[in-house]
């Protein structure tokens, strides 16, 4: 079968940096709705349509079209008062809101004298990536699955 509109598709990946260091792999196949669900890279998605089972895609992207243009208004120095003391470290991350109101993931970048540096960048944004992916499975998307416009697993509906 090939991947099209409505199929489930399951793949394992790496995201590769320009210098060709993996950044992330998949430790067990993944799943996602194909069809514009918003659940993969859109150019990704794009490169996957009328693949099989078996085949391999590798893409270049550029940050616009991965993890965002870097964004340094979004770098914030916050006091440490402001977080719970006990859960507070380099590397966490946690939601807040912009200005606008919407959530965001900020990661800590640093704290040092009773301040704590915050990013609400993704911690590769502003880089070039390649995605490189493996087509494990292709199967039709079930009525719920189309209708809830994402993936359910073996057991059914799970969020």
């Amino acid at each position: 079968m090939k991947i099209s509109m409505n199929t489930v598709v399951t793949m394992s990946y790496e995201i590769r940096d320009a210098d060709n260091n993996i950044l992330e792999s998949s430790k067990e196949p993944v799943s996602y709705l194909h069809g514009g669900y918003d659940q993969i890279f859109p150019k990704v998605e794009e490169a996957m349509h009328n693949k099989n089972k078996g085949d391999r895609v590798e893409i270049a992207l550029e940050p616009s079209e991965a993890f965002g243009e870097y964004d340094p208004g979004l770098v914030q120095l916050e006091p440490t008062s402001a977080f719970p003391e006990s859960k507070l470290k380099e590397g966490m991350a946690f939601e807040g809101e912009d200005e606008k109101g919407e959530v965001i993931i900020y990661y800590i970048k640093s704290i040092a004298d009773g301040k704590v540096e915050v990013d609400g960048n993704h911690p590769w944004a502003g880089q070039k990536i390649s995605f490189l992916a493996t087509v494990e499975d292709v199967r039709s998307a079930k009525d719920e699955e189309i209708s809830h416009k994402h993936v359910h697993g073996p057991g059914g509906h799970q969020h």
